[in-house]
């Protein structure tokens, strides 16, 4: 259903051109909207007009018309005038009115569409019949991704991405799954576009943030061939944002193809988390590390294991960041010097932040 004020700017478009007044009813005669000065009751001239087979009709010198969606009756437009310059403006305005019915209600029903596609919620026969009535190409890439943003202005993110999107000239579908995300499917017609996706998702996440939206994020799925697959794709984006989260805070764009091991250890239940980390720390646990050793190993990991690189950016003796290597391997019992005991501590520290991500998400 299109908004009375959609068509009150509709018959005030007309009026302004044609110079004749308009006015829409409900099926019982009820005003909508009016351009007419006149303040004059039809109601019971709409109720017989109902009644009547004809689509228009002269009554009471102004011109009726009825206005149907998907042959239901919605409403009647009465053009004020009985002169043929009347009749033709109020059946262009009917005209106009019933184009807006459709446009509108394929558009509710293209949004209906996509939402329960991601959600996985129609069956293979639902989907290609769908997509085919609502002019959506089957066999044609798309990605799918997810914004997501804790500005206070939430509300308008879907606005102003479709505000954006518009002016690229680029076909994306925009619709909002759930209160807190904004969910684009993209369509990749070209393999140029295809390349395109990461430096597409940077500029979403750059429009967004010069709009002043606070801690903008967005992750995107893989590429799927059909329209059936899309869910899968949007599953993977959500997976992304949620990993994005835990292990790559610096990160505004992230990819699921390259989440790399925080992928499979996001996948990991709690109680086997909870063994692995015994099994390494024993009675010890992270917190027992001081800021200064936890440092210590981050950069240490972040050059590769390079001791005398490490040493430099830390503006440490080399023997200094020796020193407190060693210390760790007494504590833990890994060298972190040792590739095999660098992988598994790395992957500990990995292991804690995910089980610390998903006790706060109970809360």
């Amino acid at each position: 259903m299109i908004s009375n004020q959609i068509l009150q700017n509709t018959i005030d478009g007309m009026m302004a051109i044609a110079h004749v007044e308009l006015m829409v009813t409900d099926t019982e005669g009820r005003s909508v909207v009016s351009t007419m000065k006149e303040k004059k009751s039809y109601e019971a001239a709409v109720t017989d007009f109902v009644k009547s087979p004809a689509d228009s009709q002269e009554i009471q010198s102004c011109q009726f018309f009825k206005i149907f969606d998907e042959h239901q009756l919605e409403y009647i437009l009465i053009a004020g005038g009985s002169s043929e310059n009347a009749y033709l403006v109020g059946k262009m305005a009917a005209f106009q009115i019933q184009n807006l019915l459709t446009a509108y209600k394929e558009r509710y029903d293209k949004d209906n569409f996509i939402k329960n596609l991601l959600l996985d919620n129609l069956l293979l026969v639902d989907i290609y019949s769908r997509a085919k009535k609502l002019h959506l190409q089957i066999d044609l890439k798309r990605v799918v991704l997810i914004v997501e943003t804790s500005s206070s202005k939430e509300a308008n993110v879907a606005d102003m991405i479709k505000d954006y999107l518009g002016l690229t000239g680029t076909k994306e579908i925009v619709t909002a799954v759930d209160e807190s995300n904004v969910t684009i499917v993209k369509e990749l017609p070209d393999e140029q576009s295809i390349k395109d996706i990461e430096k597409s998702a940077k500029a979403i996440v750059a429009h967004l943030e010069k709009e002043g939206l606070m801690n903008v994020r967005l992750a995107y799925g893989t590429i799927v061939d059909e329209i059936k697959d899309v869910s899968r794709s949007y599953k993977e984006a959500r997976v992304a944002l949620d990993v994005g989260k835990i292990f790559f805070e610096d990160k505004t764009v992230i990819p699921y193809s390259e989440l790399g091991i925080g992928r499979l250890i996001y996948q990991l239940p709690i109680p086997l988390c909870k063994m692995f980390i015994t099994e390494i720390f024993a009675d010890k646990s992270l917190e027992d590390f001081d800021e200064e050793t936890l440092s210590t190993i981050n950069k240490f990991f972040e050059n590769s294991l390079n001791v005398s690189e490490t040493s430099r950016q830390l503006f440490i003796h080399r023997n200094t960041l020796v020193y407190r290597l060693d210390k760790l391997q007494k504590s833990t019992g890994l060298d972190l010097r040792v590739f095999e005991d660098a992988i598994t501590f790395k992957i500990a520290l990995m292991v804690v932040k995910y089980m610390k991500y998903m006790e706060e998400a109970e809360f």
